[in-house]
């Protein structure tokens, strides 16, 4: 590559969600990261303790950089803080502790690690993936605009609102803990709560600002991701032409993929069926300090290498634009 061509791939970290199921060996999971093009990774929630035994040597000699890591951190196989769980906001006080210990170690490692921030789902609002999985079905039969979808949506909502309530409450004062005692430790590393892809699932943005503007100053902030965000909206819980430009002060990192229909973790500009919709985060993703790619595991690399170099150059674009 011509030296005076900025290298697209310096622009983003890449997440290890793309790979990690196909390697034991850490190292071995890595190289292939690196063998994309990418020097900056992110550690997912299905990192082990083993894979870090080779990860951690690399990571040591400078040959790759950690952006950040996702929460829970390494992997833990306890369901109750699985990716998918009450977490931070559990009803049940002791589970809250557990939860807040959980945390300070992935912002621990993130410490140790070098890297700027930990991705938190933050847990959900209590009542059931039900509705999630109706509204879904509705969806995929075609019948989002019928009364059926409506009737359901409706339903879903009032309960949601509801559940969130306590549960966005016990996730702030859990935080606050979170971060008195990082502060202490003098471990500075940003809590990015990550937008999520069901129904009942926290936060949505103006939540994620809610909880945000509880914790007066402290490093905690929202982590979009573009796909989920994509079928949140396409469910009817989220604008993103709108919420895009309202909460963009408050995002700190991006996970950056889209989707079609409602599968997600595709490859922008490649498995894109909605350019426009797409690059309303652009703007976003262009200010955010974390940049993370995390892909299916059956994006093929040259559809990456599609990806990344379109993106960037449309991030170009929008900054020369701006004159940036």
């Amino acid at each position: 590559m011509n030296s005076s061509v900025p290298n697209p791939y310096d622009a983003f970290s890449f997440s290890t969600s793309w790979n990690v199921k196909r390697h034991a060996v850490g190292r071995d999971m890595i190289d292939e990261i690196r063998g994309l093009g990418f020097r900056r990774i992110e550690l997912n929630y299905q990192v082990t303790a083993q894979h870090l035994e080779t990860i951690e040597p690399m990571i040591e000699s400078g040959l790759i950089e950690i952006s950040s890591v996702h929460h829970v951190f390494p992997r833990t196989d306890d369901p109750e803080f699985g990716p998918d769980s009450l977490m931070l906001g559990h009803p049940d006080e002791a589970m809250r502790r557990q939860g807040v210990e959980l945390l300070v170690q992935s912002a621990e490692y993130a410490a140790r690690y070098g890297a700027k921030a930990v991705v938190l789902h933050p847990g959900e609002a209590d009542i059931g993936p039900q509705f999630d999985a109706e509204l879904k079905r509705l969806y995929r039969e075609g019948l989002r605009e019928s009364e059926a979808y409506a009737d359901t949506w409706r339903r879903m909502l009032a309960r949601r609102t509801e559940a969130a309530a306590p549960a966005l409450h016990h996730m702030r004062d859990s935080l606050e803990t979170v971060c008195d005692r990082l502060a202490v430790r003098g471990i500075r590393v940003a809590i990015g709560l990550e937008t999520r892809a069901r129904c009942h699932q926290l936060p949505m943005p103006a939540e994620a600002a809610e909880v945000i503007a509880g914790l007066a100053g402290a490093p905690v902030y929202l982590w979009v991701d573009s796909g989920h965000a994509i079928i949140m909206e396409r469910m009817g819980l989220y604008d993103n032409t709108v919420d895009m430009v309202k909460y963009r002060h408050l995002i700190y990192g991006m996970h950056i993929h889209d989707t079609i229909g409602l599968v997600d973790h595709g490859c922008p500009y490649v498995h894109t069926q909605d350019v426009p919709g797409f690059e309303r985060f652009l703007p976003a993703i262009a200010a955010a300090e974390l940049k993370v790619y995390e892909l299916k595991p059956n994006c093929t690399p040259e559809e990456i290498r599609i990806s990344v170099q379109t993106l960037a150059a449309r991030l170009q674009v929008l900054q020369e634009g701006a004159g940036v």
